[in-house]
C-alpha cells in the first residue's frame, strides 16, 4: 500500500514536471513573459502593437487578446490594427478578473480549438489570465488532470488568487 502511494506520487510528480517542462520561456521584442506551449500555442504577458509582425513570422495565424481596454497600455485598437496589417486575425476577448464572465472562457474556447485560428498566441497584462484560460482548456477540452493542467498553467503565469478560484470553479461546473 506505501510502495503503492510512493509510485502515484511518483507518476503525479513526473507529470507535473512534464507539464511546466513543456512551457519554453523565449525572448520575443516587444512581448513580456512570453512562452511557447507546443505547436499550436504561444503565451504572453502585455505586447506591443510593433511585436504582430514577429509574432506572424514565428508562425501564428491569430491572436487572442485578454486585456480590459481600460488597462494601461492596453491600446487594444493599435494591436488590431498592426496584426491585422501583419495578416494576423485578431480577437479581442476582454477578461477582468475581479468581475469574471463565463461567456468570455465559451467565446475563448471556441477560438483557440478552431483550427482554422491556430497557431494562436494568446496574451493579457502579465500572462495571469492567459494561464487561467489556457489551464480550464486543458482540463475541458483537451482532458488533462487538473493537477498537471494547474502546473502548466502557473508556469505560463497563473498566480492571482482570485483567478485561480475562478478557474478551479468553472472547471468544477463545466466538467
Amino acid at each position: 500500500m506505501i510502495l503503492r502511494a510512493v509510485l502515484s506520487l511518483a507518476l503525479a510528480t513526473a507529470i507535473a514536471g512534464s507539464a511546466s517542462a513543456q512551457v519554453r520561456k523565449a525572448e520575443l521584442a516587444g512581448v513580456r513573459n512570453y512562452s511557447k506551449v507546443d505547436a499550436t500555442v504561444g503565451c504572453a504577458g502585455a505586447t506591443d502593437a510593433s511585436a504582430m509582425t514577429a509574432l506572424k513570422a514565428e508562425g501564428y495565424v491569430s491572436v487572442v487578446n485578454l486585456r480590459m481596454p481600460t488597462e494601461p497600455g492596453a491600446d487594444v485598437e493599435a494591436g488590431r490594427a498592426a496584426a491585422q496589417s501583419a495578416g494576423l486575425k485578431y480577437f479581442h476577448l476582454p477578461f477582468n478578473t475581479a468581475t469574471p464572465d463565463a461567456s468570455v472562457v465559451t467565446r475563448f474556447l471556441a477560438t483557440v480549438a478552431d483550427k482554422s485560428n491556430q497557431p494562436v498566441f494568446i496574451h493579457c497584462g502579465s500572462a495571469n489570465r492567459v494561464g487561467g484560460m489556457w489551464m480550464i482548456k486543458r482540463v475541458l477540452q483537451d482532458h488533462w488532470p487538473i493537477e498537471q493542467a494547474r502546473t502548466e498553467a502557473e508556469a505560463i503565469g497563473l498566480r492571482e488568487p482570485a483567478m485561480i478560484a475562478f478557474v478551479t470553479d468553472y472547471i468544477n461546473t463545466h466538467k
